[in-house]
C-alpha cells in the first residue's frame, strides 16, 4: 500500500502526454458522469426552494427542519452505501451498478416531482385543506406529502449511492498512474459541465411548472443506458477478494475504514463537507429570502435579452446564481487539477479549505446579488483545489482491485459532514433565517398581531399581511428583518467549522509525514489504538445527540420523549458498527505493513 504524500504523487509528465494517455473507457465513463450530474443537479438545485414552497406556489410546504431531516438521511444513504456498494462494484461489475442506479434514479425523480399530485390524491382534497384543528386551535397536517417526498428522495439517494462507486471505480480502474491529478481534474470538470447545464435548464423550467424539471431530469438520466452497450466490462483481478461473499465484503468495508490514515482523514475532512453543502442546501433559500439580485438580472438581460433570463420578482433565480459555481469549475477544473498535480495532495486540500472558508464567511457580508456571485466564485476556487484532490489522495493508497471500494470511502467523509450539517442548518434556518418565520415573530414581538391570528394566515399570504400591517414594501421588509434578526450570522458558524476542519487536516498532514519517515512512529505501530481512542468518544457523542434530539419539553414543562432524528440515529448506528468491528480481528497498521 503506497504511502500518501509521497513525492511519486507529483506528476512531471507533460500536459499533452498525460491527455493522450486516457483510454476510450475513461472518456465513456466521464460522459456518463456528465449526464448523471446534469439530471442530479438539475433537480438538486431547485429542491431547497421547492420543498418549502407554499401550496399556492406548487410546493409541498415542508418546514426547514423537515427539509434538513430529509437531507440528513439522504446524506447517510447516498454517502455511506457507496462504502459498501463499492466492494460490490469490484466484484459484480461496474456496468451492472450503473444500470441499476439509473432505474432507481428515474423512479425517484418522478415520485419527488409529483409529490403534491400524489399527496392530494391520497388526501382527497387540496393540500391547503388537508388539516385537522386541535382544541387549542393548532392545525395539524393530515396529508402524506412528507412521506411521499421522502420515499422519492431515498430512491434517488440510493440510486446515486450505487452509481458513484460504479463510475468512479471504473475511472480509477482506467486511470494512468502518472496522470491521476489531471485525470481526476478532468473528471471533476465533467461533473460540473453536467452540473452547470442541469440548473441552467431548471432555472427556466421551474418558472413554468415544477414538474417539468423532474421530467426533464428523469429523461436525461435514461440516456445513460446507451453507453453501456459500447464497452466491455473491464477486467478485474481474479483474486481471493473477488470470491468473497457479501457478508465478508460488508465486514471488509467497515474494517477498511479503521485503517488509521483513512479514518483520521475522513473524520478531519468532514467539517469541510458540512460547510460545503450549505452552498446547495441553505444558500438557495438564503438567496430567495434575502438577496437583491436585480442589478445582476438587468445586466444579463442587457446581454441575452429579457426573455432569456429567468427572474422571480425582478431577482435573478437562485438556480442561475448558484450555477456560477458549476460554470467556473467546468471551465477551469482541469487547469487547477494540472496545477495541483504539482502539489502534495494534503497541501492542496488545506489551501482549498481555507479559500472556501473565506468565501462562506463572505456570503453573510452583503445582500447584493453581485457580492454573492463573487463569494460563490471564490468558493469555487477552493472547491477545485480540495474536492477532486480527495479522490486522487485515496486512489493513491488503494490496493489494486479495490479501487471501487476506496472510491466508496471517498463518500464517507462527505456523508458525515453533509448529514450533520443538514440537521444543524435546518434548525438554524427555521429559527433565525426563514423570512416568513421572522416576519411572524416580528409581528408578535411588536404586538401588531397575536400568534393565534397569524396561525390562520397561510404561508403564501403572511408576507403581504406583514407589508400591509407595517406599511412597507417587499424590499423594505427584507431590510427591517435583516437588521433585526441578522440571518446572515449563520455563515460565521459554518465558516468556523470549515476552519476547524482545515486545522485538523494540517495536524493530520504533520502526523502522516512524520510516520512516513519513521517506521516506529506510534501512528504506524499503534494506529489501531489511536483509532479507538477517537472512535469511542465519537460514538458517545452521537448517542448523546440522539438522546437530546428525542427529548422535548411539553406545554406544562414536562419532558416528552419521542423518536430521535433519523439522520443522527443512522450515523450513530454506523459508527457503533465500526466500533464493534474494531474489536474483532487484527488492528491495521497505518504504513500498510502486516498488522500487529
Amino acid at each position: 500500500m503506497a504511502a500518501p504524500q509521497n513525492e511519486s504523487e507529483l506528476s512531471t509528465i507533460p500536459f499533452s502526454q498525460q491527455l493522450k494517455s486516457f483510454g476510450s473507457v475513461y472518456w465513456i465513463a466521464n460522459w456518463m458522469e456528465l449526464v448523471e450530474r446534469f439530471a442530479y443537479y438539475g433537480v438538486r438545485v431547485v429542491l431547497p426552494v421547492f420543498m418549502v414552497a407554499a401550496y399556492e406556489k406548487g410546493g409541498p410546504e415542508l418546514t426547514q427542519i423537515q427539509k434538513g431531516n430529509i437531507y440528513a438521511v439522504w446524506a447517510v444513504v447516498q454517502s455511506f452505501i457507496p462504502i459498501l456498494s463499492g466492494g460490490f462494484a469490484d466484484r459484480y461489475g461496474y456496468k451492472l451498478n450503473i444500470a441499476l442506479s439509473t432505474v432507481l434514479k428515474i423512479i425517484g425523480y418522478l415520485i419527488m416531482g409529483y409529490t403534491v399530485v400524489l399527496a392530494e390524491s391520497l388526501a382527497g382534497v387540496p393540500l391547503r385543506e388537508a388539516f385537522e384543528t386541535n382544541a387549542d386551535g393548532t392545525r395539524i397536517r393530515t396529508d402524506h406529502a412528507y412521506e411521499i417526498f421522502f420515499l422519492g428522495a431515498m430512491l434517488l439517494a440510493f440510486g446515486t449511492a450505487i452509481f458513484k462507486p460504479g463510475v468512479q471505480g471504473l475511472i480509477a480502474n482506467q486511470m494512468p498512474k502518472g496522470s491521476a491529478s489531471l485525470g481526476w481534474g478532468l473528471f471533476y470538470q465533467m461533473v460540473n459541465i453536467g452540473g452547470f447545464i442541469g440548473p441552467l435548464l431548471a432555472g427556466y423550467l421551474r418558472i413554468l411548472e415544477w414538474e417539468y424539471v423532474f421530467l426533464a431530469c428523469a429523461g436525461g438520466i435514461a440516456l445513460n443506458f446507451i453507453p453501456l452497450f459500447f464497452f466491455a466490462e473491464p477486467a478485474r483481478p481474479d483474486d481471493a477478494e473477488a470470491q468473497t461473499g457479501p457478508a465478508a465484503l460488508l465486514y471488509r468495508a467497515l474494517s477498511g475504514l479503521l485503517e488509521p490514515r483513512l479514518f483520521f482523514f475522513t473524520i478531519s475532512f468532514a467539517g469541510f463537507w458540512l460547510m460545503f453543502y450549505q452552498l446547495f442546501d441553505i444558500l438557495p433559500n438564503f438567496i430567495d429570502d434575502w438577496i437583491d439580485s436585480r442589478a445582476a438580472a438587468a445586466w444579463l438581460s442587457g446581454i441575452f435579452g429579457e426573455s432569456a433570463v429567468p427572474t422571480t420578482g425582478g431577482n435573478l433565480t437562485q438556480e442561475w446564481m448558484i450555477n456560477a459555481n458549476a460554470l467556473l469549475i467546468s471551465l477551469f477544473a482541469f487547469g487547477v487539477g494540472y496545477l495541483t498535480g504539482r502539489m502534495k495532495s494534503l497541501t492542496a486540500i488545506i489551501v482549498g479549505i481555507g479559500v472556501s472558508a473565506v468565501a462562506i464567511y463572505g456570503l453573510g457580508m452583503s445582500m447584493s446579488g453581485w457580492w454573492i456571485i463573487g463569494a460563490i466564485g471564490l468558493f469555487s476556487v477552493g472547491e477545485m483545489m480540495a474536492s477532486p484532490t480527495k479522490m486522487r489522495y485515496l486512489a493513491a493508497i488503494a490496493p489494486p482491485g479495490r479501487e471501487g471500494l476506496y472510491m466508496g470511502y471517498v463518500n464517507f467523509t462527505v456523508g458525515i459532514g453533509w448529514s450533520i450539517g443538514s440537521i444543524i442548518a435546518g434548525h438554524m434556518y427555521q429559527e433565525q433565517g426563514d423570512k416568513v418565520e421572522l416576519a411572524r415573530r416580528y409581528l408578535v414581538e411588536e404586538k401588531l398581531a397575536t400568534a393565534e391570528e397569524l396561525a390562520s394566515i397561510s404561508k403564501n399570504d403572511l408576507l403581504p399581511f406583514f407589508e400591509k400591517t407595517v406599511g412597507v414594501d417587499a424590499w423594505e421588509t427584507r431590510n427591517i428583518l435583516w437588521e433585526r434578526y441578522e440571518p446572515q450570522s449563520m455563515w460565521l458558524v459554518f465558516t468556523l467549522i470549515g476552519v476547524g476542519s482545515m486545522i485538523a487536516i494540517m495536524i493530520y498532514n504533520k502526523v502522516v509525514t512524520a510516520a512516513a519517515a519513521n517506521p516506529n512512529h506510534s501512528f504506524n505501530t499503534r494506529g489501531g489504538f489511536w483509532v479507538n481512542a477517537f472512535l469511542i468518544p465519537i460514538c458517545l457523542i452521537f448517542i448523546g445527540a440522539n438522546i437530546y434530539s428525542a427529548r422535548s419539553v411539553g406545554e406544562s414543562d414536562e419532558v416528552v420523549w419521542g423518536m430521535p432524528s433519523l439522520g443522527l440515529l443512522l450515523n450513530a448506528m454506523f459508527f457503533l458498527m465500526m466500533l464493534a468491528v474494531s474489536f474483532v480481528g487484527e488492528k491495521p497498521r497505518a504504513d500498510g505493513k502486516a498488522p500487529v
